[in-house]
This record gives structure tokens, sequence and C-alpha cells, in this order.
């Protein structure tokens, strides 16, 4: 029996106190599920009961950020397979004069807001419940169907990008305020690809980027427990984690060979906590649950569990056997 429930340990392990033993949380899709409201929280607290995570990740659709400004998809129903996107907001420089600030009320907005407000309703109010929001920059990225064109666009029409940038900001700011009256406790908040030197400098993510990021951040409340994660190769971690972000967590893929390993990760980031550990599309993935006990063992071996919460590097695949999952469970 664990001696403290999931918001008594998260607290714990934020105010620097040495938990009774490793949290934990994972998170992925269900696109069979998620195309409405009521599949998307069904799935997130089957998931939740299943195995008792130390806080939910609520993991929407992808594409939710951008649908109410007009990107259209046909809806997976396999359990392991996308959604199909068929319309994107934006397929050339002119496009960009169409993304406005939006209502929170819009139909997919308000989606979410009840996908929130149900897992609340429905959960042990003693479980942390963070919603994915994507940054400023990366729901820009969702409107393009090739990133490459947002990052010319960035490069050849700044100030176009910059007064969009400033309309979804607006919008998500509001709406950030909303996710935490119906429930959220903050926000898991991700970059995708925009945070790494893949598409764009350091330079240009301080520009178009960070300030952005910021405003979201600071809409969420200053009680609100908020995760950072950066994702994709060759990232920004290193710069990131030297702004001052109201955030609590990092979480990055650290079994990337471009990206800072976790050992190098605890070295530098001393003052947040970083949540990770597990190679999602490595031996989380293909080891049996025995090997998976024995990797467990050994990150609780090294690492300190006030400092680490075990977790992957990003969604994990739907495939990934929930006999693994348990095998992590089993061993915290």
């Amino acid at each position: 029996m664990d001696r403290y429930s999931p918001r008594e340990r998260l607290g714990m392990i934020l105010a620097g106190e040495k938990p009774d033993r490793f949290a934990a949380s994972f998170w992925r899709h269900f696109f069979h599920m998620e195309h409405i409201a009521e599949g998307t929280a069904e799935a997130m607290l089957f998931f939740q009961k299943k195995f008792n995570w130390d806080f939910m990740k609520i993991n929407p659709r992808a594409d939710y950020h951008v649908e109410d400004w007009g990107l259209v998809q046909k809806w997976s129903h396999d359990e392991f397979t996308k959604h199909t996107k068929l319309k994107f907001p934006v397929e050339k420089l002119e496009d960009w004069h169409n993304i406005k600030q939006i209502p929170i009320t819009s139909d997919v907005l308000d989606e979410h807001l009840r996908v929130v407000s149900m897992i609340r309703k429905k959960s042990d109010k003693e479980l942390p419940i963070l919603m994915t929001l994507f940054s400023p920059l990366a729901v820009a990225g969702r409107m393009v169907n090739d990133d490459n064109l947002l990052a010319k666009h960035i490069k050849n029409n700044p100030d176009t990008i910059l007064h969009v940038l400033e309309e979804i900001t607006s919008t998500f700011e509001t709406y950030t305020n909303e996710l935490r009256n119906a429930g959220a406790d903050g926000l898991f908040f991700a970059t995708t690809q925009w945070g790494a030197s893949n598409l764009i400098s350091w330079e240009e993510y301080k520009k178009f980027g960070v300030p952005f990021d910021m405003r979201i951040l600071k809409s969420s409340g200053e009680d609100a427990i908020n995760l950072f994660h950066i994702c994709s190769s060759n990232n920004f971690l290193k710069k990131i984690i030297e702004i001052d972000y109201p955030v609590q967590m990092y979480n990055w893929d650290s079994d990337d060979p471009t990206n800072t390993p976790l050992d190098i990760g605890t070295e530098i980031i001393t003052d947040k906590i970083i949540v990770g550990g597990c190679d999602r599309d490595g031996w989380l993935l293909q080891a049996t649950p025995e090997e998976i006990g024995y990797k467990i063992d050994m990150i609780k071996e090294k690492y300190d569990p006030s400092k680490l919460i075990i977790g992957p590097g990003c969604s994990i695949s739907p495939k990934v056997p929930f006999e693994n999952l348990q095998a992590v469970k089993d061993r915290l």
C-alpha cells in the first residue's frame, strides 16, 4: 500500500522532499477513441485506473489546437493508426492573414474543455491532472503541411508570423485560464519540433518562441503545476532551462543521441524536477517485462526520487504492451 496519494507524493517531490517511492507517469494516444470528448475522457480514465500514475497527462488528439482554424481530418477508428489530415489552414503566405483570435467557445476548444471537466469529475481529487497545450509557435506549425514553409516564413516574413503568434497567444491565454477552471492542475506544455535546431536557430526561438511561451505559462496561474516538454532531436534544452519559465518539471527525449542524456540533465537542471528515464522506442517497447524490471531497478539505483519522476521522453507507442507498463509500476 502506498503511504501517500499521488497529489501528496508529487507535492513532496516539488518541495524537494524524498517521497515514499519513485513517482511515475506515462501517456499515449487512443486514436480510435479520441475523435469525441467522451471517448478521450473514457480512454484517459481507463488508462489511469489501470496503472494509477502519479499524475495524469491528458493526451488529446494532437491537432485539437488548430481544428477551429480550419484543419480538417479523417478520423481513425484503429487504436494504432493516426488520423489522416485532409486540409490545412495555411498553404501560402497570404493564408496567415486569416488566422485571427478565436473564442474559447469554438467547437473543438470547447470540446476539450469538456474533456478536462469530465475527467476531473470522474477521477480521484488526489490525482493531479495536466492538460496538453502546445506552444504558440507549435500551434502555428500544425497549420501547415510542411514545417519548412513556416520556417521559411519566419526567416522571410517575420512580421507576418509575429502577428499570427499574437493572435494564437491571445486565444490560448484565455483558454489556459478556462482549462484551470475546468479542473486542470496545470499544463503539459509542448514545443513539438520547434524547440530544436532542425528548423530554426536559437535566436529565432528567442524571438518567436520564448515571449509567447512565457505569456501562456503565466496565464496558467501562480499555483499551476506545469511541465515543459521539449520535443524533437537536436533540442534546445540547455538554452531553454536558462529561461526563467514558470514550470516545475522538464521532459525531453534523453535517449535520442542528439539530445542531452539523462545523467547530464540531472547535473544541469538543479532547481526543477525531471520527468523521464524510459526509452519509449527502445526497451520500453521491445523488452520483456522481466527486462523492464531490471531497467527500472537500474534507474532507481542511479537517481534520486526527489529529483526524477519516471516516465517516457515523449508519448509512448500504443503498441507498448500493458505488461511492460505494469512491470514499471510494480518496481516503483
